[in-house]
């Protein structure tokens, strides 16, 4: 039962490693990944869309003036219990002052609809105001929200989950402050909204996870808390970084006072790492490696709120594992992905994946079981203005395997 926490705690600390061995100069954190070189020997999707509609492309002067980058991708998927959908995912890039002082921020809004009764309406911002005097995060969903589960712990059989039907209401804020370069301090709120939580389970999600809390059949479950959060980030540009280190630390702490059912408290701690082997600028050559712990420290948190694979704050985790296959009250992620051009002009590239979680059983209270997952993708190249990809990924685990597409990385 030792051993598997021994592993899990060799590999995260290797993850925290680079980020400490890795110095960066301050000006490179800007232009090594400048959205304002030199693109012209680069080749994106609106390229090819100009050349068939004969479009004289901008000079590079006027590419550097542009003040906003749009990247609009349809697709379609697979909702959990069956039924398709129709996703439309829009990312847009833009500087909010001189951008050889200031990161690239994004709005990325994917909407998705599967023409009957199912749909979701998730909108985030990540907002850097003028030299970087401050970071701005937001995060709202509104999803009418089918979902498996499989209880809590990593030992259950694939085939052991029930369908859990559910509103959900999220409205994340979060405005922090530069304190020193790169590091940033500032207070958020947060708010979860479960509404009519149902199962066709005999005894209700209750009984089948055997947890009380937030699993009454046809209940809500509203959580209400103020964060507190700390963020050490020297990318430039979030949708596709190549040099950097990223850290984020969020202290939640939710109370009757502000509305929820119950006071409790969590902590998610993100730490990534970029490093680059590219010998010219903007070529994508690089190894980016991420890890997260997620944990609660209060016995009263609701089911849902529950550290889960796939929920944490951006929802990226576990490509190739289903989403809250793992649920407990702690969870430790690690993944790490190369990530490399195919084609010179950039249009195409490629990426390969793993990754490894283990949450804590709810009977012992340990790390027992560590669940891999691997995957490989194709990039193209949708706007090199911002260096927006769109990804194609196909990820694998024990008992499941899928394909999803999308616009930007993964992390």
């Amino acid at each position: 039962m030792r051993r598997p926490l021994r592993v899990i705690h060799l590999y995260f600390l290797l993850t925290l490693f680079p980020l400490f061995t890795y110095s960066q100069n301050p000006s490179n954190a800007i232009t090594e990944n400048n959205i304002a070189s030199d693109t012209s020997k680069q080749k994106d999707l609106l390229d090819i869309g100009k050349s068939i509609l004969k479009i004289k492309p901008k000079t590079l002067e006027e590419e550097k003036n542009k003040k906003a980058y749009f990247s609009i991708l349809p697709t379609s998927g697979e909702l959990p219990g069956g039924s398709n959908i129709l996703i439309t995912s829009t990312t847009v890039g833009f500087y909010l002052g001189n951008r050889d002082s200031t990161y690239l921020s994004s709005v990325v809004f994917t909407p998705y609809w599967n023409f009957k009764n199912r749909f979701g309406i998730p909108l985030r911002s990540n907002l850097w105001l003028a030299n970087n005097t401050w970071n701005i995060k937001g995060d709202t969903h509104f999803l009418v929200y089918p979902q498996y589960t499989w209880g809590l712990g990593g030992g259950q059989p694939t085939e052991d989950k029930l369908l859990i039907n559910y509103n959900y209401i999220r409205f994340y804020q979060s405005a922090l402050k530069r304190i020193r370069p790169y590091f940033y301090a500032g207070i958020g709120y947060n708010l979860d909204y479960f509404h009519n939580i149902h199962t066709d389970y005999p005894t209700g999600l209750a009984g089948f996870t055997g947890y009380n809390y937030g699993t009454e059949e046809s209940s809500n479950s509203f959580s209400s808390g103020i964060t507190l959060n700390l963020l050490y980030d020297t990318r430039n540009n979030s949708i596709n970084p190549i040099p950097g280190v990223y850290g984020n630390l969020i202290y939640r702490v939710n109370s009757t006072l502000l509305g929820s059912n119950s006071t409790w408290r969590s902590i998610y701690l993100d730490a990534r790492k970029y490093i680059p082997f590219a010998k010219r600028p903007g070529q994508q050559n690089v190894l980016a490696i991420w890890s997260y712990f997620w944990t609660v420290l209060d016995s009263h948190v609701p089911y849902l709120n529950l550290p889960s694979i796939g929920m944490e704050p951006q929802y990226k985790s576990g490509r190739g594992i289903e989403q809250s296959r793992y649920r407990g009250k702690s969870l430790l992620y690690l993944e790490s992905e190369y990530r490399r051009d195919i084609t010179s002009n950039g249009l195409f590239g490629f990426v390969v994946f793993a990754s490894i979680n283990s949450v804590i059983e709810a009977n012992s209270e340990r790390f027992k079981h560590i669940n891999p997952a691997a995957g490989a993708g194709l990039r193209v190249k949708f706007n090199k203005g911002s260096n927006t990809n769109v990804a194609i990924d196909y990820g694998f685990s024990k008992g499941y395997s899928g394909v999803s597409i999308s616009l930007g990385e993964a992390f």
